[in-house]
């Protein structure tokens, strides 16, 4: 999270807008709440250029809820295509197979994931409901530099990273602890056109898209301060310049730990070149017991979470939106540092 937006919601814990309530104890139906929600969406909406045919949801459970809320509300014809690139990708295809056919379309688990696969002229015939992507995946490293042309669905842990078309979307979703706010909030935008009553049995009322847009997102008590920790962070994002400036900012801080793994003779990235991913940066020494070493050595130089997701191992430093470039500076330099002793 943003330092300036901790303190400024440090400022607000105790008192809200003079109510003499921290907005965790605000009723979520008040006055105040309803101008938190319609300010974070306006915020959202701006940010992103999100079109007049397009709802904004907060939602809760994460992307592993919405795996299934999404065949739940959109499998009208029981198909649906998936580009496998990894674990969530794979997550949601094992998923929607409970509710319909799942036809894998493209996928690079022969590399472990580590690139992104052809997905021009893609066999997708008319009976698909939708098509499935994850455009940035956390854990392998690697990003779409160009959607396919599917209209689809995409989880998209790299959102607020950089402008996107929304129109290029049929349902985008993200979980809001990468680029948005705390971890308990997700958010779902969705075509106005896929909002519908006809949904598949059995769905429940609280994953039903329709139920929460009809609600403003609030068929059941959302996530409330975390919804306003998000709506500061939009905030945060306009005053620095919107999506544009977020984005410059973003590829610098790549570049620079890039660069210098392309150069060391130590390190070296794990995902393919032309796929990398601005926002996490894999990498490994090739030896498991000295990742290790780097990863125990580095909490006394103050740096946390370098370790691998603990599917692939190895070494991940996460450049999200709030990691100033003054960060990535110092994790080169103590990367330099280990590289003499270890080298």
């Amino acid at each position: 999270m943003p330092p300036e937006v901790l303190k400024e919601a440090q400022k607000e814990f105790l008192d809200y807008h003079g109510s003499g309530m921290s907005v965790m104890e605000l009723n979520h139906r008040s006055v105040l709440f309803n101008q938190i929600v319609a300010e974070a969406k306006e915020d959202l909406k701006d940010l992103l250029h999100i079109p007049d045919n397009y709802k904004i949801l907060f939602l809760q459970g994460g992307a592993s809820l919405q795996f299934a809320a999404i065949p739940m509300n959109l499998m009208k014809k029981r198909k649906a295509g998936f580009i496998i690139t990894g674990h969530w990708a794979k997550r949601a295809f094992e998923e929607a197979r409970m509710y319909g056919e799942v036809v894998e379309l493209a996928s690079s688990s022969d590399k472990n994931y580590s690139y992104i696969p052809d997905c021009k002229n893609l066999s997708i015939s008319d009976d698909f409901d939708y098509v499935h992507i994850c455009e940035n995946n956390t854990i392998y490293g690697t990003q779409y530099k160009e959607l396919p042309e599917t209209n689809g669905v995409d989880i998209v842990s790299d959102i607020l990273s950089k402008p996107i078309d929304v129109s290029q979307y049929a349902l985008l979703f993200a979980g809001a602890q990468k680029n948005m706010g705390p971890a308990g909030v997700t958010i779902v935008i969705i075509r106005n056109d896929l909002i519908r009553d006809d949904v598949l049995m059995g769905t429940p009322f609280v994953m039903r898209y329709k139920e929460q847009a009809d609600n403003d997102s609030r068929f059941n008590t959302p996530s409330c301060y975390g919804l306003y920790m998000c709506g500061k962070v939009f905030q945060w994002l306009r005053k620095l310049g919107g999506l544009s400036a977020i984005k410059e900012m973003n590829e610098m801080k790549a570049k620079m730990l890039y660069d210098y793994l392309d150069k060391s003779r130590l390190f070296h990235g794990t995902a393919a070149r032309e796929f990398r991913s601005i926002m996490n940066v894999t990498f490994t020494t090739g030896n498991d017991n000295l990742d290790m070493e780097f990863v125990e050595d580095s909490k006394k130089h103050g740096f946390v979470s370098v370790k691998g997701h603990r599917f692939v191992g190895g070494l991940r430093a996460s450049l999200y939106n709030a990691i100033p470039i003054e960060n990535v500076k110092a994790l080169v330099n103590y990367m330099k540092t280990f590289e003499m002793l270890h080298g």
